[in-house]
């Protein structure tokens, strides 16, 4: 009975109620159906695996990471290096220009290189009272790989060898190095033991670190005493090899990590390759075919890596209804990832704008948020076409 009373009022009244009557509008309900999880059905990579020794491959943006299948403990040489520049720049961050404390060789430091040349072990020349900054010592260990240098960090560092090693060892496990052990901070002892996908997990985490990543693509560098050294790195510059560190002893062989910097349909990728146990005739061979074997492993994941996008544009994302209408709400832009078989991201469907009866095609509804690693990428979600409005009838009834 409200109900007619009220119509037969606005009846009566006419133009005059009407054009000062305000319809209140309607918020809208939005409902994702959008599929969380997408997996890349392709078929599987066969990759150019070493043909001795171990290899594995990572990229870190997209979270994939294979090895070779003969996978166990091995000796990994100057490889070590890269968790000692790891925990030094964790415990001493050096931001992009710094160089940190400086650190005077003592009578200790200098009786450890004397014996590094009598081992015919990788050095630079120090002398007592020689005073070297962070980022010199960490030059040194890994552009030139001098065991005295990893040795004057790790005791600058922890006090002792020991306790520094000590350090390395925790910082494996709390990475998941489950591979891993680490005897020294040099890579000398042949019981400084990884595998290759292992060592790609701290590889990754310094490439992370600008300072480390700036260090190991220089091919030498000058210091007060030793003069200018070169990178024992092979490959270095070349098809945007960017780093990482070789190690060689006899024990381990010739052992690379590789990191290349390329750019494929479009997107920049970071590729690591990491090789160990070639053997061979001397030391610059077997280094240079640990260097060959990552680039290729590098090459082959290159050509391998497929496109597609995230969320299609105008693709449906949500379902707004509002006073008895129904829309849909469609992606707005794209943006395409870099996919490899078996790869997984997750999509999840945001609403971030408050919607009603009455608003147009275009407005903004939410956001599908796309997780892939440790990368969010934000697609844009909006109406597909006007949302109709409510009636006076509807509101009414």
């Amino acid at each position: 009975m409200l109900a007619l009373l009220l119509v037969a009022i606005l009846a009566a009244a006419g133009g005059f109620v009407t054009a000062r009557l305000r319809v209140p509008v309607a918020a809208a309900t939005v409902t994702s159906t959008i599929a969380p999880t997408v997996t890349i059905s392709s078929p599987p990579v066969t990759l150019p695996w070493a043909a001795i020794g171990q290899s594995a491959i990572s990229m870190p943006s997209l979270g994939v990471a294979e090895s070779s299948s003969n996978e166990v403990p091995v000796p990994v040489a100057s490889l070590t290096k890269l968790m000692t520049a790891y925990v030094i720049l964790r415990d001493h961050p050096l931001g992009v220009g710094q160089s940190g404390p400086n650190i005077t060789m003592t009578p200790a430091d200098v009786a450890d290189y004397e014996a590094d040349t009598t081992q015919d072990q990788a050095n630079a020349a120090i002398t007592v009272g020689e005073v070297l900054s962070e980022l010199q010592l960490l030059e040194g260990t890994l552009v030139h790989s001098a065991n005295d240098f990893a040795d004057a960090l790790a005791t600058w560092d922890a006090g002792t060898l020991p306790a520094f090693v000590a350090k390395m060892n925790q910082a494996a496990a709390q990475m998941g190095m489950t591979h891993t052990t680490f005897a020294d901070a040099s890579g000398y002892s042949a019981a400084s033991q990884s595998t290759a996908s292992d060592i790609l997990i701290v590889a990754a985490k310094d490439m992370e670190d600008p300072t480390l990543a700036s260090i190991v693509r220089m091919p030498s560098v000058t210091l007060p005493v030793a003069g200018t050294v070169a990178t024992y790195t092979p490959l270095l510059g070349f098809l945007g090899t960017v780093g990482v560190k070789s190690g060689f002893t006899s024990q381990a062989g010739g052992c690379d990590v590789l990191a290349v910097a390329r750019v494929v349909h479009g997107q920049k990728v970071l590729i690591l390759a990491a090789v160990t146990g070639q053997t061979g005739v001397n030391q610059p061979n077997v280094l240079q075919a640990a260097g060959g074997a990552a680039l290729t492993l590098a090459d082959a994941v290159d050509t391998s890596l497929g496109s597609q996008p995230v969320v299609p544009s105008g693709s449906v994302v949500a379902r707004v209804s509002a006073a008895g209408h129904s829309v849909v709400a469609v992606a707005q832009s794209t943006t395409d990832v870099l996919t490899w078989p078996g790869l997984s991201y997750h999509r999840v469907f945001v609403r971030t704008h408050a919607v009603a009866s009455g608003d147009a095609a275009g407005t903004r509804v939410g956001s599908v948020v796309v997780t892939l690693a440790n990368r969010h990428i934000v697609v844009p979600v909006r109406l597909a076409r006007d949302l109709p409005k409510e009636t006076l009838f509807q509101r009414l009834f």
